[in-house]
């Protein structure tokens, strides 16, 4: 698998790029080392840059820009996985295949856009559009479903649905819990980092 070729298939061309996702053997190691975090390096390298060397609305922070930076790649990893046990753990209520590999490579391949467009972020008046072209993860997720994980047409929307209420609850949980933690170690908060 080659990384530039897999992201930019899953995001042009989604359709044949699953079938070919779906004639592989998943590898969660493989997935999460060599696909996963090369990608989500993309919106961390970006945050940093962005929150510690450009700023917004005269504020920059390296420290700040270095621990948000960190909730983002840990963030990608642990969503990546917990989301995918849990689709996976799912599978059966949606008529689909239970398979942890095809969980996570569903999951892992969905987020590609998110972490692509993240490279907005370096410039944070602007970094939400990141967010926002991201959306089309969802898309990519509902294309995903029937060749990996042999989801039934009319068992689709329900699956994507309930996927999606999964992966926004373990994103913004894990990213609070994160978010908390790395402000406590670099010794910031909202407040006191905003008057930089």
């Amino acid at each position: 698998m080659n990384l530039v070729e897999r992201a930019k298939n899953i995001i042009v061309t989604p359709k044949t790029e699953w079938e070919a996702v779906a004639a592989e053997e998943p590898n969660i190691q493989q997935i999460l080392l060599s696909y996963v975090l090369p990608l989500a390096l993309i919106p961390t390298v970006a945050t940093i840059i962005g929150w510690g060397v450009i700023g917004m609305f005269g504020f920059t922070s390296f420290t700040y820009g270095i621990a948000m930076g960190l909730v983002q790649i840990i963030n990608a990893f642990l969503s990546v996985f917990i989301a995918g046990f849990v689709i996976d753990a799912l599978a059966p209520s949606f008529g689909s295949t239970k398979n942890l590999g095809r969980a996570v490579q569903t999951v892992a391949y969905s987020m590609t856009p998110v972490w692509v467009f993240g490279i907005l972020n370096i410039f944070p008046a602007i970094g939400w559009l990141a967010g926002l072209l991201g959306l089309y993860a969802l898309f990519l997720m509902y294309q995903g479903l029937a060749p990996l994980m042999k989801t039934p047409e009319d068992k689709k929307i329900g699956y994507l649905v309930v996927s999606i209420i999964i992966l926004v609850v373990v994103y913004f949980v894990i990213a609070a819990i994160l978010t908390a933690i790395f402000m406590a170690i670099f010794g910031l908060s909202i407040f006191s980092a905003m008057s930089y």
